[in-house]
């Protein structure tokens, strides 16, 4: 999937909606765990809902990988439903993987050759050799983490000297390896006031923005700082929209908040 059709659903949806499917058993509404497989209904049961609202799924895998060979069943069944139902949705794995070549290369063919993955999420630490094994496959994007919405991304992302912020080694230092037309990069919208500073050294690639919500990130500022000629956005909200609500109402309060974001995002894209 190229990122012009991604542009394209993003007009078309008026939507730069990335869906979380940080799915847990523990937080799932109760009447679902007598289902047989209670997170993939679960899953299904929004995705069925919400389609229509967002243009991407993330699918964060620590949350099917916690529940051992049953949840990587889950994850499985979960990326070959949006791909046969929703092919038009672009889909993340959010794995964060990163390793010397040969087990990156291990890594890239899971996600992208055995699950079918649009994308993957992965830690730029190790250097280009860990990630180049993910850019060689021209049809798929590399998301590489940038700058966090966490709080310990303080610790090495940002320095006291903005001229050495890792982030910014990163961004520039990633533009120059093979293929660096498939990366995309991870920006916190919780680190909303870089994101000029971010545009500057990368303009043209897509960002993942996480932390809109719950944690507290503000879609306005998100969008003025990091649009660009191709929209170039694609905002993650998990929590607060899958667990809208708990009851046999869930879907329809899930929808509910999807709606309101979907909304608020049409806003800014035709203003």
């Amino acid at each position: 999937m190229k990122t012009k059709f991604l542009k394209d659903q993003i007009i078309l949806k008026n939507s730069f909606l990335c869906l979380g499917l940080d799915s847990d058993i523990n937080k799932i509404p109760k009447h679902l765990l007598s289902e047989p497989d209670p997170l993939f209904s679960f899953n299904k049961l929004l995705l069925d809902s919400l389609n229509k609202l967002i243009v991407a799924v993330k699918v964060n895998t620590a949350f099917y990988e916690e529940n051992g060979s049953k949840g990587w069943e889950t994850l499985e069944k979960t990326i070959s439903y949006i791909n046969k139902t929703y092919p038009n949705l672009f889909t993340i794995a959010d794995a964060k993987r990163g390793d010397i070549g040969n087990t990156s290369d291990k890594y890239a063919k899971a996600f992208f050759k055995h699950m079918e993955f649009d994308s993957i999420t992965v830690s730029p630490y190790m250097g280009n050799d860990s990630i180049e094994p993910f850019l060689n496959y021209n049809e798929k994007y590399t998301i590489l983490l940038a700058l966090t919405s966490n709080e310990g991304a303080n610790d090495f992302q940002l320095s006291d000297n903005s001229q050495k912020d890792l982030f910014k080694k990163v961004l520039l230092k990633s533009q120059r390896w093979k293929n660096s037309k498939n990366l995309m990069y991870v920006v916190g919208a919780t680190k909303a006031s870089f994101l000029k500073d971010i545009r500057s050294i990368v303009p043209n690639s897509f960002l993942l923005i996480p932390g809109v919500g719950i944690q507290g990130g503000n879609l306005k500022d998100t969008y003025q700082n990091g649009v660009n000629h191709e929209i170039g956005i694609l905002v993650n909200s998990s929590r607060s929209i899958i667990y809208a609500g708990d009851g046999i109402d869930f879907v329809d309060k899930s929808f509910k908040a999807a709606k309101e974001l979907q909304n608020q995002m049409k806003k800014l894209l035709n203003d």
